[in-house]
Order: C-alpha cells, then structure tokens, then sequence
C-alpha cells in the first residue's frame, strides 16, 4: 500500500478532513492533499507529525529482514476470550475446531474494516452469539 492510500485510509477511518488534520499536524492542507495524491516527498518529521495528528505511530526501519505483522484484533479477541473455545466445540460440526476459530478471526478481523475501528470484546460475543443461535 502506498503512502498516501495509508494516510487518507487512516484519515478517512477517523472521520476527518484534510483541513482538521493539517491544523492538527501543523502543515498545510495543499500539502498532505498532495501527499494522499502520492505526490511530494515529505520528511520523517513532517510524518510524524501526520501520524500524531491521526492517533498513529510513525515506525521507520532500515533493514533486510521484514518485521513480524502484529497479531490482528480478532486474533487477540479469540485469545483472551474464555467463551470461544466452548461456542468453536459446539458449532465446528464435521470442520476442525482450528478451521473454524481462523474463519472466526477473520471475521473479527472484516468488521474492523466496517466498524472503522478494531472489534471490541463486546462485538466479539456478539458474533458469537450469533453463531450460536445458527
């Protein structure tokens, strides 16, 4: 994903404008327009301000070796949920308990997109109760 897709994505999820974003970061709003039309090369600092400005991190590696990816919402949901294990043993059916918590979690994961914001340990049992009530 380019640079200025990540920053109008981000942008976007948190509800906000270009403008409200550069008074935030102190830019200006030509400025990170261009940007999310991938145009300019900004600085790490004019990045880090950006990130700040949209409740983010700004991480920046050098190196051959590519990081671990985080481990995802529903991932972490699944994990810390003493539910789960019980509600996988009773709709998995002729699926391995394992197939069915992964297309759980992907599914936990699919709702951070339409919610705009990660799964909640809330939304969780909800799914889960809707699956149990299949």
């Amino acid at each position: 994903m380019e640079l200025g897709e990540v920053l109008r994505d981000r942008r976007k999820a948190a509800g906000r404008t270009i403008a409200s974003v550069a008074v935030d970061a102190g830019l200006s709003v030509p400025y990170i327009a261009n940007l999310e039309n991938g145009r300019g090369n900004p600085t790490v600092a004019a990045l880090d301000r950006l990130a700040t400005a949209l409740g983010a991190r700004l991480d920046v590696r050098i190196g051959d070796e590519e990081p671990a990816p985080p481990p995802s919402a529903g991932a972490e949901l699944v994990a810390d949920s003493d539910r789960v294990e019980k509600v996988l043993a009773l709709i998995a059916g002729t699926r391995s308990r394992a197939t069915t918590r992964r297309h759980l979690i992907e599914t936990l994961n699919a709702l951070e997109t339409l919610l705009g914001h990660p799964p909640t340990p809330t939304d969780l049992n909800r799914l889960l109760d809707l699956l149990q009530l299949a």
